[in-house]
């Protein structure tokens, strides 16, 4: 059974509520109508509900909800909330009323206020747009002071990782993490893993050295970051700094770094920035044929995804399974 069948299977077991802020989007429509019928998620579209069924023929929606923001009772109570939240940053009543009108800050609204578990979005709306009310609004989870994002890389026919299932991270949002920001995004990784994944997360801090090999002041920010991550999560296995050969292969890893109980194990990669991370995962998919699912965000108090503008319907229903079971954690 492919990966993405197993996280479909396991956001059937266990259902959450999901947003879809965009319901204009024939995409999201579509998306949605498989997830109610795979039974993976309890879908909330916002929109209005004649309107959008329209948009689209022959779609079986019966079972879905549907906000539609201009007759909303929520508006008002949305709008106080977030002017509670943000009066401290120069909130207006009059400015959140407006905002909570947004389809975006509506859905980040109802995160906040747990009337759903999650919210995906990004088909029709830029990255900025999605993130700026979840930063202001959601925020980050309790002790982790960083989002991150990290791509789930599936290679073919290779014995490496957990069956060829490696978690990278941070591919996508934080340049050059220092020691404290590096350590938080290994520890929303491995959160992340455990959300997707049935067996243990094992983290490798990356670098191009390995205990010591070499000297430098970017090793040295892996070396700080790895003794942060291993005194703040104490029930994570880590190690680092690992040059990334002695993290995957188990002969490398024990000529290496014998002594380490991740080396040549290792199911998650930390890379020491952004460029490292970027390129890296880009080199996998392009050069080992690998499917890349991401990128998922994580560090957030509550999960909220964001997607592609190009992303396909399959696409959109694999990240709403995926934000359910970030939402079991």
């Amino acid at each position: 059974m492919s990966l993405i069948k197993e996280i479909r299977n396991r956001a059937k077991a266990s259902p959450k509520t999901i947003a879809l802020p965009e319901g204009n989007d024939e995409r999201v429509l579509k998306a949605a109508e498989i997830v109610k019928k795979e039974k993976l998620a309890k879908v909330v579209l916002l929109g209005n509900q004649e309107k959008l069924k329209g948009m689209v023929k022959d779609l079986d929606l019966s079972g879905v909800e549907f906000i539609d923001l201009e007759v909303s009772p929520k508006v008002e109570e949305y709008a106080t909330l977030l002017y509670e939240l943000r009066k401290h940053k120069g909130m207006t009543m009059e400015k959140a009323i407006e905002l909570t009108k947004d389809p975006i800050w509506y859905g980040t609204l109802m995160v906040k206020n747990k009337d759903v578990d999650g919210m995906v979005a990004g088909a029709a709306t830029a990255t900025g747009d999605v993130f700026r009310p979840a930063f202001q609004i959601v925020k980050t989870a309790p002790g982790i002071g960083v989002v991150s994002s990290a791509f789930m890389m599936i290679v073919p026919n290779c014995e490496f990782g957990s069956k060829g299932n490696i978690l990278f991270a941070d591919c996508a949002i934080n340049p050059n993490p220092d020691a404290k920001q590096l350590a938080e995004i290994a520890i929303s990784t491995a959160k992340t893993w455990q959300a997707l994944m049935d067996d243990e997360p094992k983290i490798a801090m990356l670098s191009f050295s390995t205990k010591g090999s070499a000297k430098n002041e970017i090793v040295d920010k892996v070396v700080e970051a790895t003794n942060i991550l291993k005194q703040q999560a104490t029930d994570i296995l880590a190690d680092g700094e690992l040059q990334a050969d002695a993290a995957l292969v188990p002969t490398v890893g024990k000529a290496k770094a014998p002594d380490s109980l991740i080396a040549g194990q290792a199911n998650i990669l930390i890379f020491p920035d952004l460029n490292a991370g970027n390129i890296g995962y880009k080199l996998v998919q392009r050069l080992a044929n690998a499917e890349a699912i991401g990128p998922i965000s994580q560090g957030l108090a509550a999960p909220i995804n964001d997607l592609s503008r190009g992303c396909s319907v399959e696409d959109i229903v694999n990240v709403v399974a995926i934000t359910a079971l970030q939402a079991n954690l």
